[in-house]
């Protein structure tokens, strides 16, 4: 019960009401401001009756990730990582000093963007920083690469997780319970494309084991444009394992492709670690309740540890489920991305509708709250919530892709 109540009232923004609170803005791009090594906790704000909690800021040194600001927000329960100089993401989560969220990737090093060449490869350039738990594909557009229709080469998911930060504040308010509020202002500007601006937002409350995100992206130009969004949020272990379960509340699951018809009857079990599995990505459309509410869940063999991933099917109508269960080290991973669009270029969404227009001036809200489920009562309360909105349909299993692969330009 605790864990739906944390859960709806992160979605309907009750925890953002306006109350006195404490901000301090650790970078700002047009007046060169930059506070360096910094940290705040509840101690030195003199806040002794809502729990421990600290919020540092670190530049990194050495190899790619030289020059990387990272911040460390650790609320007594949890300690989440954030990456300004990459598009606000989120490196991982621990709790009690054990990562939960959060995966092995190959790349090691948080990698600088200055350093990631996203052209290269034939678009897959982005594959070169690729290691965090939560990245946002987007915003001017996501998907594979390939070529547009006015001949553009548009690389993988975009620009928005290889684009520093432009501003960077850290609220948290004076009454308790002392929410942390880690805003970051993150701008995609072209002469004559695009000038789209995402005011990114991460919510967490000392104690608690659910964060939230409350994104707003607005179109500054005097023009309309199109904008495409997919939270890749990326699990490996100790969640992910042999026997791993994957449950979504939605009407319909179709292969990505070809190669993912045959995972298409499993798709809910994961397998371990497995020399060439390669990757399998399914489409799902997501239901959600009256209010557009939906979870995803994803929880150990075992059922005692895992994440639920809650958004809103009117902003994100679409669900994409990425499982790379391939060597731990070639990156054994799988991802739960909700999105406007799912992960074909941008040339073949169009015809399905998902490739949505943000006009002049417009701004577009985007929600999510990742739960940490740390036993066995936390996983079946999460089960219980997606069997609540999936009220008792069957999910359709459509055998043919969405986009045909092998007959396309």
């Amino acid at each position: 019960m605790k864990l739906k109540t944390l859960f709806i009232s992160t979605l309907l923004g009750l925890g953002t009401l306006t109350v006195n609170a404490a901000e301090f803005t650790l970078t700002n791009s047009l007046s060169g401001t930059d506070v360096g090594d910094w940290k705040v906790t509840n101690q030195t704000l003199g806040f002794t009756d809502g729990g421990t909690f600290s919020v540092e800021k670190r530049q990194l040194h050495g190899g790619k990730q030289a020059g990387v600001d990272i911040l460390i927000v650790n609320n007594g329960k949890v300690t989440i990582t954030l990456i300004p100089t990459r598009g606000m993401g989120i490196f991982d989560v621990k709790m009690d000093g054990e990562r939960l969220l959060g995966w092995d990737s190959p790349i090691k090093e948080i990698v600088n963007p200055a350093f990631i060449e996203l052209e290269s490869r034939n678009g897959l350039g982005w594959l070169d920083g690729f290691n965090e738990m939560m990245v946002r594909c987007g915003y001017e557009w996501t998907g594979h690469p390939g070529v547009d229709d006015n001949g553009q080469l548009l690389s993988l998911h975009g620009r928005v997780q290889n684009t520093p930060a432009s501003t960077v504040k850290v609220i948290i308010d004076d009454k308790p319970p002392h929410k942390i509020t880690i805003q970051g202002e993150v701008s995609e500007r072209t002469f004559k494309m695009a000038e789209l601006v995402t005011l990114t937002q991460l919510e967490v409350v000392p104690g608690s084991t659910t964060f939230s995100l409350h994104d707003q992206l607005t179109n500054k130009a005097d023009y309309d444009n199109e904008y495409q969004i997919i939270y890749h949020s990326n699990f490996g272990t100790p969640i992910l394992e042999k026997g791993a379960k994957f449950i979504a509340a939605a009407s319909e699951i179709s292969p990505f492709n070809d190669y993912a018809k045959a995972g298409l009857k499993d798709w809910q079990t994961y397998l371990g670690p497995t020399k060439g599995y390669d990757e399998m990505v399914f489409n799902f459309k997501p239901i959600g309740n009256d209010k557009g509410e939906t979870l995803a869940v994803l929880h150990n063999a075992k059922a005692n540890k895992g994440v639920a991933v809650g958004y809103n099917v009117q902003q994100l109508p679409v669900l994409t489920l990425w499982k790379n269960t391939d060597t731990k080290q070639q990156g054994y991973v799988t991802g739960i991305e909700p999105g406007t669009s799912y992960a074909y270029n941008t040339k073949y969404q169009r015809p399905l509708g998902l490739v949505p227009t943000i006009k002049a001036g417009e701004t577009k809200h985007f929600d999510l709250t990742y739960t940490i489920l740390a036993n066995n009562n936390d996983v079946k309360s999460a089960l219980k919530q997606v069997a609540t909105i999936q009220n008792g349909a069957e999910v359709k299993q459509v055998t043919t892709p969405i986009v045909d692969l092998n007959t396309v330009e």
